[in-house]
């Protein structure tokens, strides 16, 4: 086995370790400074806590998960056919569903 064989070996194995630090280093500075950020709104009274609107959340995830879900069912229909491969296809596909079931019940109670 030659040198080269070897170093890219190596580089191919480091690469996701790499990559998973420096995520981890951006996620941590990411919730430091935004505790930082809110602990300074809080102190000058500027605080106001986030709303959040779960229904377009739900209308949002639900259309990707549907779309998705659609797209990866179709393609693993085609190329492997009825087997459990089909799943990773069809759990978002009913996820995305069952999100837009919800968005409708809630939006119909809304009006």
């Amino acid at each position: 086995m030659d040198s080269a064989s070897q170093a890219a070996r190596v580089i191919v194995a480091i690469i996701p370790i790499v990559a998973i630090v420096m995520g981890a280093g951006v996620v941590f500075f990411y919730l430091l400074w935004d505790h930082r950020r809110k602990s300074l709104l809080i102190k000058a009274g500027q605080y106001g806590p986030v709303k959040f609107d779960l229904l377009s959340f739900s209308l949002l995830t639900g259309l990707l998960l549907v779309s998705v879900g659609l797209a990866l069912t179709v393609f693993l229909a085609i190329t492997r056919g009825a087997s459990y491969g089909l799943l990773g296809g069809i759990i978002p596909l009913s996820m995305g569903t069952g999100l837009l079931i919800y968005y409708g019940i809630k939006r119909g109670e809304k009006t």
